[in-house]
């Protein structure tokens, strides 16, 4: 059966972009040949570029996707000689769709599970200028059709992206429905985006780093037969100590070599005090029950007991400042009148 291109108007007609806006769609395909067709189906009539980003697929995506490019002429094709993960087939995607000056570039996975009725929705904060980055949550509607794993695995991920990216207010963080405002994409170096499936939330890294918006847009999940290429066992191992690796490289460039202010105060001087009760404590508890085989003497717990609550309360108040430093300004009104020819960033 030849494809047939059809791409259908959406129903939230109030909610699309003004003539002048233009919009493209990143379709990041490897192996989607049994899913690609729809996807292009439904993406809805106001977007002006689809870019399908075949990587290196073995199935016959590729000639799928140049059928679908010789029938519908918004259909863009970039074919990795290599495949290069979610990540790398993004980035190559946001080239293009830099250099065809587009407004807003959303990204849609070629699995058919992001329903493209919700399209104009997630555009809608970055045109209203409320946002540089929107994406979806399927935790602010129902999420009963998620598998259970999933959704467990969601909750844990989901609070250390928190902390890792600095956007305590956002949620669903592996969440791969997406947009970006076109002005916001030169800020980004891409070297430091990750290829693979840690690429949602290295964005969100990067994007902090700008100090730019990111909204969340309640999106409902929608599952049928697709096949996830992301392992909950690599996920389980490999993001928990990328995350903690964020923290840190967060933490070090917003608030000491940028700035140097009261969070910084306070996450020294909590560390500094923590630190000492902990090993005060354990030292002379050590040497009264090993060697004196004695009950350590009250004042001694005192010692190291007064310090490490300090400690956990200049902790606790350096979170809440960090929660309080969450971006609200959008970059995209400063930097949108910028627009080069070549806006990405090159390595």
């Amino acid at each position: 059966m030849k494809p047939t291109g059809q791409i259908v108007q959406p129903k939230n007609k109030n909610l699309a972009p003004k003539a002048e806006e233009i919009i493209s769609a990143v379709i990041p395909a490897y192996c989607a040949a049994n899913h690609l067709e729809n996807v292009i189906k439904g993406i809805p009539e106001f977007v002006d570029h689809i870019i399908i980003v075949d990587d290196c697929s073995t199935d016959n995506t590729e000639l799928l996707a140049k059928q679908l490019s010789s029938i519908n002429r918004k259909v863009k094709v970039i074919r990795h000689e290599t495949n290069q993960g979610v990540g790398g087939s993004m980035l190559s995607g946001l080239k293009l769709a830099n250099s065809l000056n587009s407004t807003v570039v959303v990204k849609i996975d070629a699995d058919d599970q992001m329903d493209p009725v919700f399209l104009a929705s997630l555009i809608s904060p970055i045109l209203r200028g409320k946002a540089d980055y929107s994406k979806g949550n399927r935790f602010l509607v129902s999420t009963s059709a998620m598998p259970v794993l999933r959704r467990i695995g969601n909750l844990g991920l989901s609070f250390m992206t928190k902390a890792a990216s600095g956007y305590w207010d956002i949620f669903d963080p592996t969440n791969g429905y997406t947009a970006i405002h076109g002005s916001i994409i030169p800020l980004l170096n891409d070297s430091l985006i990750d290829k693979r499936y840690f690429y949602e939330t290295s964005v969100l890294m990067q994007l902090y780093l700008i100090r730019a918006v990111v909204k969340d847009v309640p999106i409902p999940p929608r599952y049928a037969d697709e096949v996830s290429h992301l392992s909950e066992v690599r996920t389980f191992f490999e993001f928990p100590l990328r995350l903690f690796k964020g923290l840190l490289s967060r933490l070090w460039i917003q608030y000491f070599v940028r700035d140097f202010g009261i969070f910084s105060i306070f996450i020294l001087s909590g560390m500094t005090l923590f630190t000492f009760g902990m090993v005060f404590g354990i030292y002379h508890w050590w040497i009264s029950s090993r060697i004196y085989h004695a009950v350590t003497p009250t004042g001694t717990i005192m010692v190291a007991i007064l310090p490490v609550i300090l400690g956990v309360q200049l902790l606790l108040q350096a979170i809440v400042l960090d929660v309080q430093n969450v971006p609200s300004q959008p970059l995209q009104n400063e930097v949108s009148s910028l627009n080069p020819k070549n806006r990405f960033q090159k390595t």
